[in-house]
Protein backbone atom coordinates (compact mmCIF):
# COMPACT_ATOMS: atom_id res chain seq x y z
CA UNK A 1 0.00 0.00 0.00
CA UNK A 2 1.35 3.43 -0.73
CA UNK A 3 1.96 5.90 1.06
CA UNK A 4 0.48 9.44 1.16
CA UNK A 5 1.79 13.07 1.52
CA UNK A 6 -0.45 15.68 1.47
CA UNK A 7 1.27 18.94 -0.80
CA UNK A 8 0.95 21.26 1.90
CA UNK A 9 2.31 18.72 4.97
CA UNK A 10 5.63 19.32 6.35
CA UNK A 11 7.60 16.39 6.60
CA UNK A 12 11.06 16.63 7.56
CA UNK A 13 13.61 14.89 5.61
CA UNK A 14 14.78 12.79 8.79
CA UNK A 15 11.27 11.44 9.27
CA UNK A 16 10.80 7.72 8.58
CA UNK A 17 7.00 7.36 7.76
CA UNK A 18 5.44 3.76 7.29
CA UNK A 19 4.17 2.12 4.17
CA UNK A 20 0.50 2.96 3.81
CA UNK A 21 1.07 5.46 6.23
CA UNK A 22 -1.08 9.00 5.51
CA UNK A 23 0.04 12.70 6.50
CA UNK A 24 -2.91 14.85 5.30
CA UNK A 25 -2.66 18.90 4.73
CA UNK A 26 -0.94 21.09 7.09
CA UNK A 27 0.58 18.12 9.15
CA UNK A 28 3.85 18.59 10.20
CA UNK A 29 6.29 15.70 11.39
CA UNK A 30 9.33 16.80 12.44
CA UNK A 31 13.09 15.02 12.46
CA UNK A 32 13.56 11.85 13.65
CA UNK A 33 9.78 11.20 14.35
CA UNK A 34 9.09 7.76 13.11
CA UNK A 35 5.61 6.62 12.13
CA UNK A 36 4.49 2.81 11.86
CA UNK A 37 3.00 1.15 9.16
CA UNK A 38 -1.02 2.41 8.31
CA UNK A 39 -0.73 5.30 9.90
CA UNK A 40 -3.38 8.70 9.47
CA UNK A 41 -1.71 11.95 10.90
CA UNK A 42 -5.14 14.67 10.15
CA UNK A 43 -5.19 17.88 8.59
CA UNK A 44 -2.80 20.49 11.06
CA UNK A 45 -1.80 17.95 13.51
CA UNK A 46 1.97 17.72 14.99
CA UNK A 47 4.27 14.69 15.56
CA UNK A 48 7.61 15.88 17.13
CA UNK A 49 11.12 15.23 17.11
CA UNK A 50 11.76 11.59 17.41
CA UNK A 51 8.24 11.05 18.49
CA UNK A 52 7.54 7.30 17.92
CA UNK A 53 4.27 5.84 16.33
CA UNK A 54 3.37 2.19 16.30
CA UNK A 55 1.62 0.32 13.51
CA UNK A 56 -1.80 1.67 12.46
CA UNK A 57 -2.04 5.03 14.92
CA UNK A 58 -4.74 7.65 14.04
CA UNK A 59 -4.00 10.96 14.93
CA UNK A 60 -6.78 13.54 14.32
CA UNK A 61 -7.01 16.80 12.96
CA UNK A 62 -4.90 19.53 14.66
CA UNK A 63 -3.80 16.96 17.47
CA UNK A 64 -0.36 17.71 19.45
CA UNK A 65 2.13 15.25 19.86
CA UNK A 66 5.41 16.53 21.46
CA UNK A 67 8.37 14.59 22.20
CA UNK A 68 9.63 12.50 23.19
CA UNK A 69 5.94 10.63 23.32
CA UNK A 70 5.87 7.11 22.37
CA UNK A 71 2.35 5.75 20.90
CA UNK A 72 2.11 1.94 21.02
CA UNK A 73 0.13 -0.11 17.95
CA UNK A 74 -3.29 0.78 17.49
CA UNK A 75 -3.33 4.02 19.38
CA UNK A 76 -6.16 6.87 18.39
CA UNK A 77 -5.28 10.29 19.48
CA UNK A 78 -8.64 12.57 18.91
CA UNK A 79 -9.25 15.83 17.38
CA UNK A 80 -7.02 19.28 19.19
CA UNK A 81 -5.46 16.16 21.83
CA UNK A 82 -2.36 17.94 23.31
CA UNK A 83 0.33 15.14 24.86
CA UNK A 84 2.88 17.81 26.78
CA UNK A 85 6.55 17.81 27.43
CA UNK A 86 7.23 20.28 29.95
CA UNK A 87 6.72 19.59 34.01
CA UNK A 88 7.77 23.20 34.29
CA UNK A 89 7.38 25.47 31.58
CA UNK A 90 8.47 28.87 31.66
CA UNK A 91 9.08 31.02 28.54
CA UNK A 92 12.54 32.83 30.05
CA UNK A 93 15.05 32.38 32.55
CA UNK A 94 14.81 33.55 35.83
CA UNK A 95 17.28 36.50 34.99
CA UNK A 96 15.02 37.34 31.71
CA UNK A 97 16.83 35.62 29.49
CA UNK A 98 15.32 33.52 26.79
CA UNK A 99 15.05 29.81 27.30
CA UNK A 100 16.58 27.51 25.11
CA UNK A 101 16.48 23.66 24.62
CA UNK A 102 19.39 23.58 26.33
CA UNK A 103 17.38 24.94 29.67
CA UNK A 104 14.91 22.22 30.25
CA UNK A 105 14.66 18.14 29.77
CA UNK A 106 11.92 17.10 27.49
CA UNK A 107 9.56 14.33 29.59
CA UNK A 108 7.10 11.71 27.35
CA UNK A 109 3.71 10.41 27.03
CA UNK A 110 3.54 7.01 26.81
CA UNK A 111 0.29 5.27 25.55
CA UNK A 112 0.03 1.44 25.32
CA UNK A 113 -1.64 -0.64 22.44
CA UNK A 114 -5.11 0.12 21.68
CA UNK A 115 -5.38 3.11 24.08
CA UNK A 116 -8.12 6.22 23.03
CA UNK A 117 -7.66 9.69 23.79
CA UNK A 118 -10.99 11.14 23.26
CA UNK A 119 -11.32 14.74 21.55
CA UNK A 120 -9.61 18.50 23.45
CA UNK A 121 -7.75 16.22 26.35
CA UNK A 122 -4.47 16.76 27.55
CA UNK A 123 -1.60 14.37 28.92
CA UNK A 124 0.47 15.88 31.11
CA UNK A 125 3.89 14.21 30.95
CA UNK A 126 4.75 12.00 32.51
CA UNK A 127 2.22 9.93 32.35
CA UNK A 128 1.28 6.35 30.91
CA UNK A 129 -1.98 5.46 29.33
CA UNK A 130 -2.40 1.76 29.71
CA UNK A 131 -3.14 -0.57 26.93
CA UNK A 132 -6.81 -0.51 25.77
CA UNK A 133 -8.06 2.37 28.18
CA UNK A 134 -10.20 5.45 27.41
CA UNK A 135 -9.38 8.77 27.79
CA UNK A 136 -12.48 10.79 27.59
CA UNK A 137 -12.97 13.63 25.64
CA UNK A 138 -11.83 17.01 27.92
CA UNK A 139 -10.21 15.16 30.18
CA UNK A 140 -6.80 16.38 31.79
CA UNK A 141 -4.89 13.39 32.48
CA UNK A 142 -2.47 14.19 35.36
CA UNK A 143 -1.55 10.59 36.71
CA UNK A 144 -0.56 7.08 34.71
CA UNK A 145 -4.17 5.63 33.82
CA UNK A 146 -4.37 1.57 33.91
CA UNK A 147 -5.12 -0.73 31.44
CA UNK A 148 -8.59 -0.99 30.05
CA UNK A 149 -9.56 2.25 32.26
CA UNK A 150 -12.34 4.82 31.47
CA UNK A 151 -11.00 7.83 33.04
CA UNK A 152 -12.87 11.69 32.53
CA UNK A 153 -12.97 14.80 34.45
CA UNK A 154 -10.62 17.36 35.53
CA UNK A 155 -8.11 15.84 36.96
CA UNK A 156 -9.24 12.62 35.05
CA UNK A 157 -10.41 9.71 37.63
CA UNK A 158 -11.17 6.24 36.70
CA UNK A 159 -15.39 6.03 36.08
CA UNK A 160 -15.55 2.33 34.89
CA UNK A 161 -13.65 -0.17 32.53
CA UNK A 162 -13.56 -0.73 29.15
CA UNK A 163 -12.34 -3.23 26.90
CA UNK A 164 -10.82 -3.84 23.38
CA UNK A 165 -13.76 -3.03 21.37
CA UNK A 166 -14.04 0.49 23.41
CA UNK A 167 -17.48 -0.19 24.84
CA UNK A 168 -17.52 0.36 28.58
CA UNK A 169 -18.31 -3.06 30.52
CA UNK A 170 -20.91 -4.47 32.38
CA UNK A 171 -20.17 -4.81 36.02
CA UNK A 172 -21.62 -8.28 37.07
CA UNK A 173 -20.30 -7.85 40.38
CA UNK A 174 -17.89 -9.31 42.85
CA UNK A 175 -15.19 -7.86 40.95
CA UNK A 176 -16.18 -9.36 37.34
CA UNK A 177 -16.40 -7.50 34.34
CA UNK A 178 -18.00 -8.13 30.59
CA UNK A 179 -17.97 -6.82 27.28
CA UNK A 180 -21.35 -6.15 26.19
CA UNK A 181 -19.56 -6.56 22.12
CA UNK A 182 -17.49 -9.57 22.40
CA UNK A 183 -18.76 -11.35 25.44
CA UNK A 184 -14.88 -11.38 27.19
CA UNK A 185 -14.63 -11.77 30.67
CA UNK A 186 -12.76 -9.75 33.18
CA UNK A 187 -11.56 -9.80 36.21
CA UNK A 188 -10.84 -7.03 38.61
CA UNK A 189 -8.04 -7.14 41.42
CA UNK A 190 -8.28 -3.54 43.02
CA UNK A 191 -7.07 -0.83 40.16
CA UNK A 192 -6.19 -3.61 37.95
CA UNK A 193 -7.87 -5.43 35.47
CA UNK A 194 -7.45 -8.36 33.22
CA UNK A 195 -8.79 -10.57 30.96
CA UNK A 196 -9.80 -14.03 31.88
CA UNK A 197 -8.66 -16.81 29.53
CA UNK A 198 -10.59 -19.68 29.00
Amino acid sequence: MATRIADTADVADGATIGDGSSVWHLAQVREEAVLGEGCIIGRGAYIGTGVRLGDHCKVQNYALVYEPAVLADGVFIGPAVVLTNDTFPRAINADGSLKSADDWEAVGVTIERGASIGARAVCVAPVTIGAWATVAAGAVVTKDVPAHALVAGVPARRIGWVGESGRPLSDDGDGRWTCPVTGTAYEQTQDTLRKVVK
